[in-house]
Order: structure tokens, then sequence, then C-alpha cells
């Protein structure tokens, strides 16, 4: 079986060294057939397919308008792996596991700790919809990892959680789509952490942990290598 292609949001108007440096843990670790940038394209990236959208919304918008534009173009694979363009993948994988974050209902209550901003909205306004389709007790698929993603099941979730500004899209489609998978905590390394843990083989990072932190700098040293994606400067 060819290996499935890598799909990334990317935002307009900036520089994007985190993506820089995906791109080559992902060609170091994650085989994959092509790299689809939805969105923007950074001027150094070279070799990697794009597709671009208008960024007119929300960040939340914006990505759920990326997804639904993989899912739709009949030359990106089915099914792709879904990355953000801040994803490290740090030990090689032969495929992408199903991982999740465990119930809604706890990941709820880390992020009602440290405030009630949008993103929770978002949580608390996907999970009541789960809960109208049938599903009681579902599960968080908010990992900052790489993601496999069926274009249907997809497209199917989406269309379910149109009607809300803050889709939690790859919940919607976890659960929606019954696709399982293995529990792990998440990966993300926040402004202040103390460390960072690389144990599970992913880490995501911040721009400022990313530029200033410990994770970056061993970003930067491991994956010192320009890729095939890259044009200019190593």
């Amino acid at each position: 079986m060819a290996a499935p292609d890598i799909v990334v949001p990317v935002r307009e108007g900036v520089i994007n060294e985190q993506l820089r440096y995906a791109l080559r843990s992902w060609v170091t670790n994650l085989p994959h057939r092509r790299v689809w940038l939805i969105g923007s394209r950074p001027s150094w990236a070279t070799g990697v397919e794009h597709i671009r959208t208008r960024q007119v919304g929300t960040k939340y918008a914006n990505t759920t308008a990326a997804m639904e534009a993989a899912c739709l173009h009949p030359e990106i694979s089915d099914p792709f792996i879904y990355c953000n363009d801040d994803f490290f993948v740090l030990r090689r994988l032969t495929s992408v596991p199903v991982l999740h974050r465990g119930p809604v209902s706890e990941v709820e209550r880390y992020y009602a700790s440290r405030g009630n901003g949008r993103y929770l909205r978002g949580l608390r306004e996907t999970r009541d919809l789960l809960v109208d389709l049938g599903h009681p007790d579902p599960l968080s698929y908010e990992l900052h990892v790489p993601m496999p993603v069926g274009k249907q099941g997809m497209l199917a979730a989406l269309e379910a959680g149109r009607h809300l500004d803050v889709l939690h899209k790859r919940t919607a489609y976890g659960v929606l789509a019954g696709i399982g998978g293995k529990r792990m905590a998440d990966v993300k390394v926040i402004t202040g952490a103390p460390g960072f843990d690389k144990a599970s083989g992913y880490v995501s990072t911040m721009p400022d942990t990313f530029a200033r932190g410990a994770v970056g700098g061993f970003l930067r040293q491991t994956f010192r290598h320009p890729s095939r994606y890259e044009r200019g400067r190593g």
C-alpha cells in the first residue's frame, strides 16, 4: 500500500520556522507520499503541494475550511495524515497510530481550570453535539500529534458540526467515525512548562517555546539538516 499524504493547514503572513523543522522531522520519521500545505505557503518551501484557501475567519474557521478542502481534493490520498505545522515526530514510524486524549469530560476539567475562552466553549458545544447524536461519554481526539483521517468520515463530521463556530473537528470525526484508538497524554509544550517529555515520540510547541525554550533548542539540534522541502538556508 502506498504511503499516505500529509495535510497541513498553514496560516498567512508568517515565516514559519516551526513548519521548517516539522517537515524535517516528518522526512526523517514519518513515511509519506506528498505534503500538502493548505492555506499559505512560506517562500522557502519547495517540493510541496499547495492549495490556497481564503483566510478571512477565525483560526478555527480557517482550519475547518482547510480540512474540507483537503477532503474534497481528488489528488490527496484517502486516508491522509493530518498534522499541524508545530507537530514534531521524534521516532521512526511504520504507520500512524490512532490516538485519543481520554473522555471529553476530563479534558474539559483541565481547560476549565485555565479559563473560559472560545476553545473551551467549542469543546462543550462539540460534546453536546455528540451527546445529542448518541454518544453520551465521547472521547477527545484533540491531541497535538499526527492523525489518520478518512475523507468521507471527516466530511460527515464537518457537516454535523457546521453550525458550530468552534467545532473540535478531530473529536467530532474520531467519535462519529468510531475510530477508537489508544489513550495518551498531550505533548504540547506550553509557555512556562518546566521541561518536556520525549518518551511518547512526539512533541508540539508554541511559538515562544520553540523560539526560546529548551524544546526548541532540542528540535533545532536534532533536525539540524535541511530537508528536501526547503530552499535557501539550513
